[in-house]
């Protein structure tokens, strides 16, 4: 029986020898554990053997902690075959060493020091239940039931519009469902009944109106029945149908290093570090986070130097509002405190070829886009399409001079990339698609640093189908209206991720839930410059067919194949160089290129009701282009939000890269950086923060702070 295998096992296999481990009580020391001092370390690592009652204990993790920084410091390997393991590179501290794995209860932790031989004695768990708290999320979360037909019957979309809710837009959008907090009911509400106390949960805080208008509202208080059910069932002590495997393969190359910044009231969106056109830019250095609601007290990581600091960005007009609101009932946690202060809700940051940072960031009321903006206007955009508000504009930070600069749009911006043009020309994607009249829109930042003019800088345009089929964009019907066959139709879209597509120039971004097509939900959308943009832009729709549905964050290959995470528990692909008919014209309205898509069943345990459907939830989609991470170019790589970690998809199969410590991790976008492009596996990494609202629901509870997490893949498990 194989190491990775020993632990799928029932009390009955608890011997003497594990007993003593449990108590503590060392034994005779094993062969692999003799030769552990024949692991080749460098003076900054740690090496050794991990055994237990059972032998060597290969796919598990070995975790060096430390408290000597100012920030939170760990570092996690996973044993090779025969239970060894190299902890590299590790900065001069103390450190304490333990073991996590499954199938195991977490190991006593040992102190350690650089340069030395560790042996360390796992434990085997002593039943399913010790055993199943450090599986994933996604193991506890695929015990839920789900609605039945006759109880979706009175929601559009039935279950799909019901899972990808619950999936993408709203539980598992924002924090993880199935770690630790989740799957129990906190003591505060444990008086109530079931269903009470979660009607009351999902009220708390300043995003209580959302989650109950979600639950409550739109799907008709569903997901309070079957939540209540779910942890009602776990209280009385049923446990996940399914194990994990334990890594394997390449997974137990993975070393994962773990920092924290910011503070226990906020949360990261996203972090930005490097250009993602030259993901060189910045080698080494600082990496700065987008608080959204949370803050905005900008943090900054040094990763060489283990510090977090934080920059304060300001907003332009006295008058910006905070842009959460208060809270509907007490927190749980922090009670009447409303935690969230921003008004600058920075959603996202990107780097630029200066090495100075991009964010989404809100400067000034929303309801107040200056003039040039509005009806009247002799600006070529809005001679087209006036606007009259903005709900989140740009601003941009320089690193070197400290200065933070406001960037008025007329249009809405949510996400952001930097295309691959002369111009480096700025792309934002939408985040106010149920106001008529909302656009994409895209800014010269050449232009704006020659002239500081940023209205002449920006451009927007509506999303136009060519539905006539002329291949122009001519009168259009407005949305909600039939396709007329001698006009262009005009679409509301909240252009959900953004993406240049570096074969064609065209713009692609994801439509998340679309009120025409409620039963579709989901799909792609691609942006046609022409000639002279905006007069001549055109838009194209594909829609997800089934067995998928529920699209999030999506990212792009440099042949133009865009890669999506879904809410049906799939990878998708979609190459619009497969379609076969036409794509424009009175039916070219999403689903005139099926074959276009490809779809990927992502790892992990599906619900009771959909056995072969991954309960998995992926928030967003990375492409790497530039092969920074080390598994070669273009390979996507999604967010495992209930997994603790990322799957990137290599050669038709996923690798799964967890972070096991803290518990709870959960991410939404991430980037790669190439610092030495010479030093091998050592010289490159992906950077990921954690994104979850609640950073006490992680392991370590109230105090938590978000963390960053930098994932490197080398040659072996024991590469130092």
């Amino acid at each position: 029986m194989t190491a990775s295998k020993r632990w799928c096992w029932g009390l009955a296999a608890v011997t003497a020898a594990a007993l003593v481990g449990l108590l503590g009580v060392g034994s005779a020391p094993s062969l692999a554990q003799q030769n552990g001092n024949a692991i080749p370390i460098d003076a900054d690592d740690i090496g050794g053997v991990v055994t237990s009652s059972a032998g060597p204990e290969a796919g598990v993790w070995v975790i060096a902690e430390t408290n000597a920084f100012q920030t939170r410091y760990a570092k996690i390997v996973v044993t090779d075959d025969q239970g060894r393991y190299v902890i590299p590179d590790l900065p001069a501290a103390d450190y304490e060493l333990w073991v996590r794995g499954y199938g195991l209860q977490d190991s006593p932790k040992v102190s350690a020091k650089r340069g030395t031989h560790v042996n360390l004695t796992a434990i085997v768990a002593p039943n399913d239940a010790v055993a199943a708290k450090v599986y994933p999320a996604v193991y506890w979360y695929s015990m839920m039931h789900l609605p039945t037909a006759a109880e979706l019957a009175g929601i559009p979309g039935g279950m799909n519009r019901y899972l990808a809710i619950v999936k993408n837009e709203g539980c598992v959008g924002c924090h993880q469902l199935g770690d630790q907090y989740t799957r129990t009911i906190p003591d505060l509400l444990k008086g109530m009944s079931p269903q009470d106390a979660w009607a009351r949960r999902v009220q708390s805080g300043q995003a209580g109106s959302l989650m109950i208008g979600q639950a409550a509202l739109q799907l008709r208080g569903l997901p309070i029945k079957y939540l209540s059910d779910w942890t009602t069932r776990i209280a009385k002590g049923e446990l996940p149908r399914q194990k994990p495997p334990r890594p394997t393969g390449v997974e137990r190359n993975v070393v994962a290093t773990i920092w924290d910044w910011s503070n226990p009231k906020a949360y990261m969106h996203d972090l930005a570090g490097t250009d993602w056109r030259n993901p060189t830019i910045n080698a080494y250095g600082p990496l700065y986070g987008a608080p959204e609601l949370s803050t905005d007290e900008f943090p900054v990581l040094d990763p060489v130097k283990n510090t977090a600091t934080t920059f304060h960005a300001p907003v332009r007009d006295a008058d910006t509002p905070v842009g959460a609101g208060p809270n509907l009932q007490p927190s749980l946690i922090w009670g009447n405190e409303a935690i969230w202060t921003s008004k600058t809700v920075a959603h996202n940051p990107i780097m630029d070829q200066k090495g100075r940072v991009w964010y989404t960031a809100v400067v000034r009321n929303p309801d107040n886009d200056p003039a040039f903006c509005k009806v009247g206007s002799d600006h070529p955009s809005a001679k087209l399409f006036p606007m009259t508000s903005s709900g989140r504009q740009l601003a941009v930070y320089d690193p070197k001079t400290k200065k933070y600069t406001f960037v008025d749009t007329c249009y809405s911006t949510h996400h952001l990339r930097f295309a691959e043009d002369a111009n480096n020309t700025l792309w934002t994607s939408n985040d106010r698609a149920d106001l008529l009249g909302e656009t994409i829109g895209w800014f010269n930042t050449k232009l704006f640093d020659e002239t500081g003019d940023a209205a002449k800088a920006q451009n927007w345009t509506a999303l136009i189908l060519d539905t006539n089929g002329n291949g122009k964009r001519d009168d259009y019907v407005e949305p909600n209206q039939p396709v007329d066959p001698t006009k262009d139709k005009r679409i509301i879209a909240d252009f959900y991720s953004i993406m240049p597509n570096p074969a064609d120039g065209s713009i692609w971004g994801a439509w998340r839930l679309n009120p025409e097509h409620p039963e579709r939900v989901g799909a792609l959308l691609r942006l046609n410059l022409g000639p002279n943009p905006p007069a001549t832009t055109l838009t194209e729709i594909y829609n997800i067919p089934l067995p998928g549905f529920g699209i999030r964050g999506s990212d792009i290959t440099r042949e133009g194949v865009v890669w999506a995470g879904l809410a049906s528990g799939h990878l998708s692909s979609f190459d619009r160089r497969k379609c076969k008919g036409p794509l424009n014209g009175p039916k070219a309205t999403g689903d005139q290129c099926p074959e276009g898509w490809s779809f990927y069943p992502i790892p992990g345990p599906g619900f009771p009701e959909m056995p072969n459907l991954s309960a998995e939830s992926s928030y967003y989609t990375f492409v790497d282009q530039q092969n920074t991470l080390g598994l070669g170019a273009n390979v996507p790589i999604i967010t495992g939000n209930e997994y603790d970690g990322l799957h990137a998809f290599v050669n038709n199969r996923f690798i799964t890269m967890r972070i096991p410590y803290p518990l709870g991790f959960f991410m939404k976008g991430f980037e790669g950086r190439i610092d030495d492009p010479r030093a091998g596996w050592k010289g490159r990494g992906l950077w990921v923060t954690s994104g979850d609202r609640t950073p006490a629901h992680q392991e370590g509870g109230k105090g938590s702070k978000p963390l960053v997490v930098h994932f490197q893949i080398r040659p072996n498990p024991l590469a130092k």
